[in-house]
């Protein structure tokens, strides 16, 4: 259910990209994104954990499951240790760009 154009979206993605970078901070979430739609299929969250059930604990405060613009499915993936990584390369770099400006 796609919440309307406003403020309350507006509020409501705020709050979700807030959940993102909280969950990063807390090493939770190691890599977020958006993906290409196909399918209904907005986005993409991969945590640190190989428990689904946890994982749903994550999701089940974000704004956009919370007001169903949203709707999560888990799957377990696995990939290299160094993803780990990903979130103090990015923080590395983004300085490093707001820096440069």
């Amino acid at each position: 259910m796609r919440v309307p154009d406003g403020a309350e979206r507006t509020k409501m993605f705020e709050g979700h990209f807030a959940d993102m970078k909280r969950l990063a901070g807390e090493k939770k979430l190691v890599v977020a994104g958006p993906l290409d739609g196909v399918e209904g299929k907005r986005g993409i969250f991969v945590f640190a954990t190989l428990d689904i059930e946890v994982a749903k604990t994550y999701v089940a405060t974000d704004p956009v499951i919370v007001n169903g613009e949203m709707v999560a499915e888990y799957h377990q993936f696995f990939a290299s240790a160094g993803l780990m990584a990903v979130n103090d390369i990015h923080a590395k770099l983004q300085k490093q760009s707001v820096q440069r400006q």
